[in-house]
């Protein structure tokens, strides 16, 4: 199933925590992606072109080819996903099935990451497929099962994050997640656990007390060290 969100885990520490689910020896192949939302330009490396059965340079990839190679119970929930991604600027992750060339069903998990340019501007999204389509067994589809809503709940929380600083300092969503990953990167703390403390603490401030902007400042700036002490 394709869901849109932010995956705020690196590609591979998402790639490493799939391993560890499913085993390494578990999938077939490893392909990187690249997919431009200004002018919905595809970028495939030649293992993803593999998955799909073509030799390395022998398509360029587009949408439409991508498509046509969806297994047609999810062709229209794959298509739904890219236009929300695009309109919403968020990777598009998940598990799903395409066919290949030879009409063989692979089953592979998406891991996707905001693509930024220069200036930390989200211009497309980048990622990994990963076919698990053999040994995949049945108790480990149960497991990995499991480790999608974790990374839905991490989504969770770092939308309530970005709320919070919508709502105290009347900024845009976009700023907000920028002011996150200020954090994160200042502090050296993974962006899911900047969100899940700045959530904790700001149920510490009552809005209608004043002086609820300036206490929210000091929980933002000092959010390192209680995550440190916890």
């Amino acid at each position: 199933m394709f869901v849109v969100k932010s995956n705020e885990q690196s590609v591979p520490e998402a790639v490493a925590v799939i391993n560890t689910v499913i085993g390494a020896e578990a999938c077939m192949g490893v392909g990187t992606f690249r997919y431009w939302f200004a002018d919905g330009r595809w970028e495939w490396s030649d293992e993803l072109a593999a998955i799909y059965g073509y030799q390395p340079g022998e398509v360029e990839p587009t949408t439409e080819l991508l498509l046509s190679h969806q297994h047609p119970d999810d062709q229209e929930e794959l298509g739904s996903a890219v236009t929300a991604a695009v309109n919403a600027g968020d990777p598009v992750c998940g598990r799903h099935r395409i066919v290949d060339t030879e009409g063989r069903i692979h089953e592979v998990f998406v891991v996707g990451d905001h693509m930024t340019d220069e200036d930390g501007t989200v211009i497309g999204t980048t990622g990994h497929y990963i076919d698990v389509t053999e040994r995949l067994e049945e108790e480990r589809r149960d497991t990995l099962d499991e480790t999608v809503p974790e990374l839905v709940e991490a989504r969770a929380e770092i939308e309530q994050a970005k709320g919070a600083l919508i709502l105290m300092y009347g900024i845009s969503a976009d700023q907000a997640f920028k002011v996150l990953r200020w954090r994160s990167q200042e502090t050296n703390m993974k962006l899911r656990d900047i969100a899940a403390q700045i959530v904790a603490d700001v149920r510490s401030i009552n809005p209608h007390l004043p002086g609820c902007r300036t206490r929210f400042d000091h929980l933002l700036l000092t959010v390192h060290q209680r995550r440190s002490e916890s």
